[in-house]
């Protein structure tokens, strides 16, 4: 099987990256196995200390998707401005955000709202099952995610078993939306945060929230920083003490968390956040 040399200076944890709640279609096995399908293909990877040990893919492939080619101690350097994101930090090392495919990202955090994280992997392993394409790796099935015309054509009812509640109409005008995938994805890539992050709020089911992690886990717009419940604690309990968590987020608030993010972690606010995310307690 094909490696990656882990280097000194190539800080790299497979176990934070793709159990820290960024991704939705990877399972770790007992013997340290992380299988998950992206792009087309079935991935199977390992880290053996400072080796990762895969199948499926290039090593391209794998740099790319890992974030192997980013600078991840300059990241740190930028973003370690105290001691509450440096103990989280520490508690997380070799954490990297990975490159999502875009479409995926999107109807991901369309679903993902108001759920927590075993209800968001069974909707997106629900839709891929119903419209995705089957391969099979070591004797086991596996679904591509599908594009959105795969899911437009069905229409509306065409989701109904795919248990998404509210969402449901969400997806399906997004997917009608989205007439032409590799276009769209260039235009978002192409404009600055701030015009993408509105770009992709005229989506149905797009707020704020979802938008900032499309930005940040598909496109690298690391200046994104999104904010739930458990951030919104967090920077209250320990950066912006006049926030009222009594109260529900408004995008007042949630404007005010962001723009405090920016300015304090700077350019790779996006990277705190999920660092932050991660080391939570509760």
């Amino acid at each position: 099987m094909p490696k990656i040399s882990l280097s000194a200076d190539l800080p790299f944890s497979l176990d934070q990256t793709l159990g820290c709640g960024q991704v939705f279609r990877w399972e770790r096995t007992e013997e340290g196995w992380w299988y998950g399908v992206v792009g087309g293909r079935v991935i199977k990877i390992r880290q053996d200390e400072s080796n990762l040990i895969f199948e499926g893919a290039k090593t391209a492939f794998i740099s790319h998707y890992f974030s192997l080619d980013l600078d991840l101690e300059q990241v740190i350097k930028t973003i370690d401005q105290d001691q509450f994101i440096h103990a989280a930090i520490s508690r997380c090392t070799g954490l990297r955000l990975v490159r999502q495919p875009p479409w995926e990202c999107t109807v991901s955090y369309i679903c993902s709202t108001n759920s927590n994280i075993p209800t968001i992997r069974r909707r997106i392993a629900f839709i891929a099952e119903r419209f995705g394409k089957v391969i099979e790796f070591e004797g086991k099935k596996y679904y591509t995610f599908p594009d959105p015309s795969s899911i437009s054509y069905e229409g509306n009812d065409g989701l109904t078993e795919c248990m998404l509640g509210y969402r449901q109409p969400y997806v399906f005008r997004t997917s009608c939306s989205v007439t032409d995938e590799k276009q769209w994805e260039e235009t978002i890539r192409r404009l600055p945060y701030e015009d993408a992050r509105k770009e992709l709020m005229k989506l149905h089911g797009v707020g704020p929230k979802a938008a900032d992690c499309i930005l940040l886990f598909s496109f690298q717009k690391y200046e994104a920083f999104p904010v739930d419940v458990w951030i919104r604690r967090i920077m209250q309990q320990n950066y912006i003490k006049t926030l009222d968590l009594k109260a529900g987020l408004t995008n007042r608030d949630y404007d005010t968390i962001r723009r405090f993010a920016r300015k304090h972690f700077g350019e790779y606010c996006g990277y705190a956040q999920e660092y932050l995310y991660a080391a939570r307690e509760g």
